[in-house]
This record gives C-alpha cells, structure tokens and sequence, in this order.
C-alpha cells in the first residue's frame, strides 16, 4: 500500500474547535442567549426625584393667578377626566436633567389625552407614556422674564414640543404674549383679536384679561374665556352668581306680593266707598 492510500484511510483526528461545538448543547445556547439578553437591557429611570425645592412663588398674587387658571380649566372640562391641569410642578424628562438637578416646573400647564384621574406629585414624562404638556403659561416677573421668553420658550418649543406657550406678568397688563407652535417645531406669534385676547388652540379657549378681585387681591388677571367670549367662572363666582340670581328671584317674589296687596287695598278701599253711598259693590 502506497503512502498516499495509508494517508487516505487514516481517520482525520478530531480538533479542538469541533470537540467544543459537539459538547455545546441546545439548552446552552439558549441560556446564552438569555444572558445576552439580560446583558442588553436599559438602564431603569430615575426614581429618587425630588418634587419641591422649597422655593415659593413670586408673590401672592402669582400663586392666586396659578390657582385661577388651574380651577378654570376644571370649570370649563367638567366631566371630562381625560386631562391633568397642574402648576408649580417640576416636569422631568430626562436623566441628564435629573444628574444636573436642572429642575423644570411651568407655572401653569395641562396635559391632553391623559389619565385625569391619577394622583402625581410632579409630571414625569416616562411615566407618561412621553406625553409632555400641551400647553404651558409662564408667570413672569422683572426677574424671570428674559428666561420665560428666552431659554425656556426654546426648550418648550424644541425639546417639549408644547403646542401652545403664553406668558404674563400679574404686575403688568400689557405683557400678555402667546406663541403656537409650527409644523417644524418652531413658535410662531399668536395674533391678539381686537379685545386682546390671545386664542389657545389646544384648549379651545381664549385667553385674555380681567379686572376684578379674587381673594381681596384687586388685580387684572389672565382668566380663560369660552369661544363665545363667555367669562369662565370659577366656583365661588358661580355660587355668588347662583346666590345672587337667587335673591333676586326673591326678590321679585317679594315685589310681586306687595303689588298684589296694594291691588288689593286699593279694591277694599274701593269697596268700602261703595257701601258709604249705599251702592253694594257685588250688585
């Protein structure tokens, strides 16, 4: 026999690299892959968020045009549950805001197409399914003002996407300005109508100014109005309204009863008049 046949019918000895495959079963690969896997899986959002800095509004009026504007939304979607309406509430959207403790929290906002219902301490964008707040209003104050309509009208536009952003100073009732947002993500001027009044798409409602008193603060305050132009009334103006509409139900009660008495005096005077002169009033 040649040396080429012996070479031919000597069995190839097995190398290292199949040995290792062969000894690899099903089971261990699909284990690898679960590894793999568990390797690959997103870092976890923040959870240790802080929701108060301690730091309070501007002033009492600034807290009372919060609350205004937050019950008057209530007012006008009563039952509706299918919205949030908060203020003075940090937003976070992001774990390199949350590393920078770069705290966000519009004056005023509200969140469309969300669950109403759902208790929170601030809003937090990856609880929320990415929903960020349709529109937001601004306080302002001398101190506060070219970062409302500065940084932060960029970051509202380009990072929230908020549709409508507005802006006003409870001090100064010529600072109203408003902005909608474009389809390339960029605000545009909301044109006022001859009243001044700015219209807010995504609510459909205007905005617009109110001189009165609301909680012994006498004021001109930005209040919400019905596409009528119909003042939104909070619930105590709607209970003095009531009460109001009430007593003068009473009244004219009270006036109709007094004019039916002096018909009637009048008629027995009359009466009595008659008989004097022997005339029977009934004959």
């Amino acid at each position: 026999m040649s040396i080429e046949t012996t070479r031919q019918l000597t069995p190839h000895p097995p190398n290292r690299e199949d040995s290792e495959l062969e000894a690899i079963q099903p089971e261990d690969i699909k284990q690898q892959d679960i590894e793999q896997e568990d390797e690959w899986l997103p870092e976890p959002p923040p959870s240790d968020l802080i929701f108060d800095d301690g730091e309070p509004l501007e002033s009492n009026r600034h807290r009372i045009a919060m609350n205004v504007l937050i019950e008057a939304v209530h007012q006008a979607y009563q039952g509706r549950e299918d919205y949030f309406a908060g203020g003075n509430m940090f937003v976070y959207y992001s774990r390199q805001q949350v590393k920078n403790k770069d705290f966000k929290g519009p004056d005023f906002f509200v969140a469309l197409d969300v669950d109403g219902t759902r208790e929170r301490q601030g809003w937090v964008v990856w609880d929320e399914e990415g929903r960020y707040p349709d529109v937001i209003v601004e306080l302002m104050s001398p101190s506060t003002a070219s970062q409302d309509t500065g940084k932060k009208k960029q970051l509202y536009a380009q990072t929230f996407h908020t549709r409508d952003y507005f802006v006003y100073d409870p001090f100064n009732p010529d600072s109203l300005e408003g902005w909608h947002l474009s389809p390339h993500f960029a605000y545009e001027n909301i044109t006022p109508d001859e009243r001044g009044w700015l219209w807010c798409a995504s609510l459909g409602l205007w905005l617009g100014l109110w001189e009165g008193t609301i909680l012994r603060e006498t004021a001109t305050w930005l209040r919400f109005y019905d596409p009528e132009g119909n003042l939104i009334l909070l619930g105590t103006e709607r209970a003095e309204q009531a009460e109001s509409a009430l007593a003068q139900e009473r009244q004219e009660k009270e006036q109709e009863r007094e004019r039916a008495e002096r018909a009637e005096a009048e008629l027995q005077a009359l009466r009595n008049l008659l008989q004097e002169q022997g005339i029977e009033p009934n004959s």
